[in-house]
């Protein structure tokens, strides 16, 4: 009986191997040709090499524009000396929609709404309440009514070129002022009798990201 049940057990064993030696010539996965995967290889040999390129292009032309941008604010330097400086009228968070009256045609602080605006090239008006919010943050705020289409590519430039948190630029449109452009931060404005990409760029340069909540430059 002993013998017996040792033979049944080297039978089952056999049966096992041999089931297990059937199964290790199986394939489930896909059937797929050294040229498939050559052909795969490439198709992402390209896609890494196309974002490469891409990055290294985006960052070229922001460093070429932020060169150029340098270069107006270093040319443009004199203009600060016609800077106005105001007294600072607080910084109170208003209910979400709440409007009020300012003191003046373009506010460089006080009571604002407790949402700011992201920086961004407007074609419609904005509320005070949220650029002043966004003055507070180090947004610079350029105001304008009647621009070239020249002079206009080069403020949409520049809100695409600084979109920080704490130091966008924003144009917003200021019905009435014809020609003039202002520019304004935080307790700063600065009057042109038209637009002016040197004295514009000066401005931002010296208070952008300069905001009273989080300074960054």
């Amino acid at each position: 009986m002993a013998k017996s049940k040792r033979g049944g057990n080297r039978s089952k064993s056999k049966t096992r191997k041999g089931r297990q030696s059937q199964s290790r010539h199986l394939n489930w996965g896909p059937n797929v040709s050294g040229k498939q995967r050559n052909r795969d290889r490439l198709i992402v040999g390209a896609v890494v090499a196309v974002a490469v390129i891409g990055g290294a292009a985006f960052w070229f032309n922001q460093s070429q524009a932020t060169g150029e941008f340098d270069e107006l604010a270093a040319a443009g330097v004199r203009a600060l000396d016609r800077v106005q400086t105001f007294p600072l009228a607080g910084n109170n968070h208003l209910p979400i929609g709440q409007r009020i009256t300012y003191p003046t045609q373009f506010p460089t602080s006080g009571s604002h709404d407790s949402r700011q605006l992201r920086a961004a090239f407007f074609e419609e008006p904005q509320w005070p309440e949220r650029l002043v919010h966004s003055q507070e943050h180090g947004h610079i705020v350029i105001y304008y009514d009647q621009l070239d289409s020249a002079d206009r590519e080069i403020l949409k430039g520049w809100t695409g070129l600084y979109t920080g948190q704490w130091d966008g630029v924003i144009a917003t449109p200021m019905p009435g002022i014809g020609r003039r452009v202002v520019l304004a931060a935080w307790g700063r404005l600065l009057r042109l009798r038209k637009f002016d990409a040197n004295a514009a760029a000066a401005f931002i340069d010296a208070y952008r990201g300069r905001g009273p909540e989080q300074r960054v430059r």
